[in-house]
C-alpha cells in the first residue's frame, strides 16, 4: 500500500475520532432534553389536580382583598366563554409546572455543562445554578405580597361600588328605585385577565431578581467589570424605565416599583461585581502573579482626570 493511501486512510480515522464526541454530546443533549420535557409534563399534571382548589384561590387573593377593602364585601369573577375557565388552569398549571420541575430541569444542565468545566469553574458556577431559583422565588414573593395588592388597589380604586354594594344588599330592585340617574361603574372582573396581571407581575420580578446573579456570573467569567457597569449606569437607567413600561399594567404605581427595584438592585451588582475583582486580585498577589503595586482593573479606577501637562 502506498504512502499515500496510508495518509489518506489516517485522516479518515482522525474525522471519524473528532466526529465520535460530537454525536455523543448530541446524543447526551438529547436524553438530557427528554428527561427535561418528561419532567416538565408531569409536573404540569401533577400542579392541574391542585389548581383550581388550591392555586387559583391563592393567585386570586390579592384582588380579592383589595375589592373587600374598596367596599365590596362579597367580591365576585366571571367567564364569559366555556373553554375560558380550562384554559385558565392549564396556564396555571404550565407556570407552576415550570417551576417545581426547575430543579430537574437545572440538574439535567448541570450534568450536561459540568463535565466540560474545570473545577474552580465548577466550584466558581455551581452556586450560581443554586442562587438563580431562590432569587426568582423572592421576587415572586415580592411581587404577589407588595406590588399586586398595590397594583390591584390603584387600578380598581377609581371604580364606584355603592351601586354594586346596593345590588348585592338589597336586590337590583332598590337599586333601580334609589337611582339618581347618574350612571354607575362598576368592576365585573373576568378571571382569565385579572390572573394575567398577576401572573405577569409574579414572572417579571422574578426574572427580574436574576439581575445580580447574572451581571456577578459575568463579572466572574471576566465580561464585566464594576467600573463598565458605572460607565454605563444612565444607559441602564434608560433600558429599565423602557422595561418597566413594557411588562407591567399600564400604572404609574407598579412601574415605578419595578424600576425602583431593578435599580437598586443593578447598584447592587455594581457592589458584587467589585467583591469578584477585589477577591480576584488578592488571589492573584497570593500566587505571585501580580505585585502589590499593581491592579488588575487599575484602567477602571474612578480617577477619571486627565494627566496634567509637563510644565513648560
Amino acid at each position: 500500500m502506498s504512502s499515500a493511501d496510508d495518509i489518506e486512510i489516517e485522516e479518515e480515522d482522525e474525522l471519524a475520532g473528532s466526529s465520535a464526541p460530537l454525536l455523543e454530546h448530541l446524543e447526551e443533549l438529547r436524553q438530557r432534553l427528554i428527561w427535561s420535557a418528561i419532567a416538565f409534563v408531569v409536573s404540569i399534571c401533577v400542579v392541574f389536580f391542585f389548581a383550581e382548589p388550591v392555586l387559583l384561590p391563592y393567585l386570586l387573593e390579592p384582588i380579592r382583598e383589595t375589592l373587600v377593602s374598596l367596599g365590596d364585601p362579597n367580591p365576585t369573577l366571571q367567564f364569559t366563554a366555556p373553554t375560558e375557565y380550562f384554559f385558565t388552569l392549564i396556564r396555571i398549571s404550565m407556570v407552576f409546572g415550570l417551576i417545581f420541575a426547575f430543579p430537574i430541569i437545572g440538574y439535567q444542565i448541570w450534568q450536561f455543562v459540568a463535565p466540560g468545566l474545570y473545577k474552580n469553574e465548577k466550584s466558581a458556577f455551581l452556586p450560581f445554578m443554586l442562587a438563580s431559583p431562590v432569587q426568582f422565588i423572592l421576587g415572586a414573593a415580592f411581587a404577589y405580597y407588595v406590588v399586586t395588592p398595590l397594583a390591584m388597589f390603584f387600578l380598581l380604586g377609581f371604580a364606584d361600588f355603592n351601586s354594586l354594594i346596593g345590588a348585592i344588599t338589597d336586590g337590583p330592585e332598590a337599586v333601580i328605585e334609589e337611582s339618581s340617574g347618574k350612571l354607575d361603574i362598576v368592576f365585573i372582573g373576568k378571571v382569565n385577565e385579572t390572573l394575567s396581571i398577576t401572573l405577569k407581575l409574579i414572572f417579571a420580578f422574578g426574572i427580574c431578581f436574576q439581575l445580580p446573579v447574572l451581571l456577578t456570573l459575568m463579572g466572574k467569567a471576566g465580561l464585566v467589570t464594576s467600573r463598565g457597569l458605572m460607565n454605563v449606569r444612565k444607559y441602564a437607567i434608560v433600558a429599565i424605565l423602557l422595561m418597566a413600561g413594557l411588562i407591567t399594567p399600564p400604572d404609574v404605581v407598579t412601574q415605578v416599583i419595578l424600576f425602583v427595584v431593578v435599580y437598586g438592585l443593578y447598584e447592587i451588582s455594581i457592589q458584587l461585581v467589585k467583591r469578584v475583582e477585589k477577591k480576584k486580585v488578592e488571589k492573584l498577589r497570593e500566587e505571585g502573579l501580580l505585585g502589590e503595586d499593581e491592579d488588575l482593573f487599575s484602567e477602571f479606577d474612578d480617577d477619571d482626570d486627565e494627566p496634567e501637562e509637563p510644565a513648560k
